[in-house]
């Protein structure tokens, strides 16, 4: 696979993955304190984290989407 995923993009992967990671543990949220709900911020909040570290997401490539310059 090859990169497909911009800096702007990273940088908003990262900080929406931090949030949600965020809300899931530390928030004390009503909303978040749900089983499902905090599974599910867990899982889409490591997901974001991993694709932009590794600059590759999947949907793109599926897609044919590239937000990098190259």
């Amino acid at each position: 696979m090859s990169v497909n995923v911009g800096t702007i993009d990273r940088i908003l992967r990262a900080a929406l993955g931090v949030i949600l990671l965020y809300l899931a543990f530390a928030s004390g949220l009503p909303f978040f304190e749900t089983g499902l709900v905090k599974f599910l911020a867990i899982i889409i909040g490591l997901v974001l984290i991993a694709t932009a570290a590794m600059r590759i997401c999947p949907l793109y490539s599926i897609f044919g989407i590239k937000t990098c310059r190259r």
